[in-house]
């Protein structure tokens, strides 16, 4: 397992998350709740696929997003997009930018 995703899971654990308004209301759509979210991000075994934002938006020129795609306790499986906030040095929390059931 990677040292990212050990700090992802750590984040999760400690109740250290949050969702974009955007990962809500895709949540809302396919009728999944936080614990749906953060059940599959635990049980991951690795990260699908890194990004890197491009958005001229983005807080941080190319800040790296996170793809983490498995499945909750029931089987349901979750893709899920976030990235690492890490403020003085210090990892603060995983925000979700988005949250659905995978295809």
């Amino acid at each position: 397992m990677s040292d990212v995703l050990k700090r992802i899971k750590r984040a999760i654990l400690a109740g250290n998350y949050a969702f974009s308004e955007k990962a809500r209301i895709e949540m809302e759509v396919d009728q999944i709740t936080e614990l749906d979210v953060a059940e599959s991000i635990l049980n991951a075994p690795a990260i699908y696929k890194m990004l890197r934002s491009k958005s001229p938006l983005r807080h941080r020129s190319r800040e790296r997003l996170y793809v983490i795609q498995s499945a909750n306790l029931n089987g349901l499986v979750v893709y899920s997009k976030g990235k690492l906030v890490t403020e003085a040095g210090h990892d603060t929390y995983y925000f979700l930018i988005s949250s659905k059931r995978a295809l």
